[in-house]
């Protein structure tokens, strides 16, 4: 199974991430509601609920964020540029208040690698790792962008830094045999993929990994959750809320995060 692009893994892989820490019942209400009628289609309407949640809790990073996510999603559905437009500016609201926001800073990343601005996306990365020094998550997404930039040992690099900071983390261990596994080295891609089990054992893709190349099976495409929340590949609401995404930040190389309730 070939190896998809990081923005069609994003776009391809719909990641709902829910964070209610800090809301309100009745945000979270709005909130929930939001998140069904993103599910059904409904992204007006996924909106309308997202601004009643922030307008009863201003300010909310995540309120931003879920917002953003349903303009990004309706951007890639209907090829509106006002649409795009509409939700860098809610990621940029987002991050305002919150820089260190993981599931906006890879969906901002994403975006901008839509829009053929790679370099922004990588100063952005970059500037979040200077700030956050001792956080593996920038070092995941730094890696993202190489991968899909075509620079598989820098991705392995960063990758590496990330282990550094935190040897257990699922996300990074997945990705790194991933990209083990396509370049041949099976021994290294299993020790990775059997590490990442061993962590967080509700990850049945790289189980069945372990399981092929444990009996000699050919390489193939990892897909895992993280036991994080807020991942998402390209977008999806937060916060009691949102949808984000397709995918945000999670495919098939590097996992996104898994559904938080």
């Amino acid at each position: 199974m070939p190896v998809r692009s990081w923005t069609e893994r994003a776009v391809a892989a719909a990641v709902l991430s829910i964070a209610t820490a800090g809301c309100g019942a009745v945000a979270r209400n709005d909130n929930s509601e939001g998140v069904r009628l993103y599910q059904q289609g409904n992204y007006q309407g996924a909106v309308n609920s997202f601004q009643q949640a922030l307008a009863k809790q201003p300010g909310s990073p995540d309120g931003f964020y879920n917002i953003g996510a349903t303009y990004h999603q309706q951007a890639k559905l209907f090829g509106r540029p006002q649409d795009m437009q509409l939700a860098e500016q809610y990621y940029h609201l987002c991050l305002a208040r919150n820089p260190d926001h993981p599931s906006c800073q890879r969906a901002l990343a994403v975006l901008l690698v839509e829009q053929k601005r790679g370099n922004e996306a990588v100063a952005n990365l970059e500037a979040w790792a200077r700030r956050r020094p001792g956080d593996p998550q920038p070092r995941i997404e730094l890696a993202r962008l190489c991968e899909e930039h075509g620079d598989p040992q820098a991705a392995e690099n960063h990758l590496v830094d990330a282990l550094a900071l935190d040897p257990n983390n699922p996300r990074a261990l997945v990705a790194l045999g991933q990209l083990r596994e396509s370049s041949g080295n099976t021994r290294q891609a299993l020790a990775n993929y059997s590490r990442a089990l061993a962590v967080d054992g509700r990850q049945p893709m790289v189980a069945a990994r372990v399981a092929s190349l444990s009996s000699g099976g050919s390489p193939s495409v990892v897909a895992a959750g993280t036991p994080t929340a807020g991942a998402a590949g390209t977008t999806m609401p937060v916060g009691g809320a949102a949808p984000g995404g397709a995918a945000a930040p999670g495919g098939a190389v590097f996992p996104g995060g898994a559904v938080a309730r």
